[in-house]
C-alpha cells in the first residue's frame, strides 16, 4: 500500500468513531457532535489529500482505486443516515429522508451498474467523473453544515441533492456508452 492508499484506509477506520459520537449523541453530550465533526472534516480533508498524493508521486494503484470511493461512500452513506434520524441536535436540524434516498439510491444504482459492466466485461475500469467530484464535495459540505447546525443547511443539501442526481445520469449515460461499446463473445452455431 502506497501512502494515499494509506490515508482513504484510514477514513475508512474512523468511520465507526465518527458514528459511536453519532450514536452516543445526547444534548448532555453535545460535545459528541463536535468531535463527529471534527472525525468527518479530517476524513473531508483526507480525501482532498489522497487524491493529491497519488497524482503528484504518481502513485495511483487498483487497491486505491477500490479504498478510495469505499472510504468516501461508507463516510458518507453512514453520516446522511444518522444524521436523518438524529433529532436531538440544538437546532433540530437533520436531512430529511428523502435526501437520505437519493443519497443511498444513487449509489446503490452506480454499485449494480458496476456490478453488470464488470459481469459483461469481466474488467472494470473505475475513474470518477467532474460530477461525482462535485457531489462528493457538495455531500460533505451538507453533512458539515447539518453537524454545525446552520441555519441554511437545507441550502448545502439541496445543492448536494441536484449533484447526486447529475452525476446519477452522468453515470448511467457513461454506463450505457461502456456496455453498448463492449464485444461480447457470442457462441457460434
Amino acid at each position: 500500500m502506497n501512502i494515499a492508499d494509506k490515508v482513504s484506509a484510514f477514513r475508512i477506520l474512523n468511520v465507526p468513531f465518527f458514528i459511536a459520537c453519532i450514536i452516543y449523541h445526547t444534548p448532555e453530550r453535545d460535545y459528541l457532535r463536535f468531535i463527529a465533526l471534527a472525525i468527518f472534516s479530517l476524513a473531508a480533508i483526507s480525501d482532498a489529500v489522497d487524491g493529491y498524493i497519488a497524482r503528484k508521486t504518481k502513485t495511483r494503484s487498483s487497491t486505491g482505486l477500490i479504498l478510495d470511493p469505499l472510504a468516501d461512500k461508507i463516510l458518507l452513506i453512514s453520516a446522511f443516515v444518522l444524521l436523518s434520524i438524529t433529532k436531538d441536535f440544538p437546532q433540530g436540524i437533520h436531512f430529511p429522508l428523502w435526501v437520505t434516498l437519493v443519497v443511498i439510491s444513487r449509489d446503490i444504482m452506480i454499485l449494480l451498474g458496476a456490478l453488470v459492466i464488470f459481469i459483461a466485461r469481466q474488467k472494470i475500469d473505475i475513474h470518477p467523473s467532474k460530477w461525482g467530484k462535485f457531489t462528493t464535495a457538495f455531500q460533505m459540505a451538507a453533512v458539515i453544515s447539518v453537524l454545525l447546525q446552520w441555519k441554511f443547511s437545507y441550502l448545502f443539501w439541496s445543492i448536494a441533492v441536484l449533484f447526486t442526481v447529475t452525476s446519477g445520469i452522468d453515470y448511467i449515460r457513461n454506463g450505457l456508452r461502456l456496455l453498448n461499446a463492449t464485444d461480447i463473445p457470442r457462441n457460434s452455431p
